[in-house]
């Protein structure tokens, strides 16, 4: 084919892209000023997703989008923390307490291209802290302390008391991670559930608000189910441009890393590299978003 012909066919195909996309109901991914993506414990989608002791999750599941077919990468807990960090399970297999670790990861990639992270752990004693326990907190939680002093810094690694009140003052990614008692981790699984929905309810609840209005999101997931499900776990992305609805692609912890590396053209480390990106749920620009009803109540255990 001649360099002419050849151009023309580029110019057409180029040309063509918008409509294609305009046809599927896809938006491109937007990059978002603040993604604050929250961690819960070890609960299966139908644990949480209709049930009455969720009532704060469930909400946010009818205003934002849900998966329905969102899975964990592996068990125990640590290895999908890392999974969902650095995009690979980094050979662990266990939840026993790390040594220093090394490669690409979400707070690297961030930092190289100029933009900001931090992970905030509840009751972590204080910043930079590389303990393997202090209280209810557990450092098997907090991926980010793994490559501290490698290519994370330890004002990276904070309490979640430092949390910013003033939410534009957050960094450009934040992950949240609960102390043990408020993850859903420790306790019956329904008492479990409904103090951890209450946690969220009383310290995301400001910024989900604030976030709808201020092109930022939030992004719940949980590590992993509980064993009884295959691995499949609740994940919901609420704020602004989101397209609310219940959504039946397949994704899973690189997904999600995947994802935030399109919105703000990071490299995506390790396996988020293969994985697709998150795209049909995305509204345009200035786009009204309709709450859709909540999921129908999960009936109470039997004795509740």
């Amino acid at each position: 084919m001649s360099a002419l012909p050849a151009r023309l066919a580029a110019l057409c195909l180029a040309a063509l892209a918008p409509l294609a996309a305009s046809a599927s109901g896809a938006q491109a991914i937007p990059r978002p000023d603040h993604v604050v993506i929250v961690i819960e414990e070890n609960k299966a989608y139908q644990q949480i997703i209709g049930n009455p002791e969720a009532p704060y999750i469930n909400a946010l599941a009818g205003s934002g989008a849900l998966f329905t077919r969102s899975y964990a990468v592996t068990h125990p807990s640590q290895p999908n923390y890392l999974a969902l960090f650095s995009g690979s399970t980094q050979d662990v297999r266990d939840d026993r307490c790390l040594g220093t670790l090394s490669g690409d990861n979400l707070a690297s990639e961030l930092l190289r291209k100029r933009h900001s992270f931090a992970l905030y752990s509840e009751s972590m004693p204080q910043a930079g802290y590389t303990g393997c326990a202090a209280g209810h907190y557990q450092r098997k939680h907090n991926p980010a302390v793994n490559w501290q002093g490698v290519n994370v810094p330890s004002a990276a690694n904070l309490p979640f008391a430092g949390f910013a009140s003033d939410y534009a003052k957050l960094p450009t990614v934040a992950i949240v991670v609960p102390n043990q008692e408020n993850d859903m981790h420790d306790g019956s699984p329904d008492n479990a559930i409904a103090r951890g929905d209450r946690w969220l309810r009383e310290n995301l609840d400001p910024y989900v608000r604030w976030a709808r209005t201020h092109n930022s999101l939030l992004i719940l997931t949980w590590d992993e189910d509980d064993g009884s499900s295959g691995n499949r776990i609740p994940t919901l992305i609420v704020g602004a441009r989101v397209r609310p609805g219940a959504y039946a692609e397949r994704i899973d912890h690189y997904s999600v890393l995947r994802t935030i590396a399109e919105m703000y053209g990071l490299r995506p480390p390790g396996e988020a590299a293969r994985a697709a990106a998150i795209t049909g749920i995305w509204a345009s620009r200035g786009a009204a978003t309709k709450p859709r009803a909540p999921a129908p109540a999960r009936p109470p255990a039997a004795g509740r």
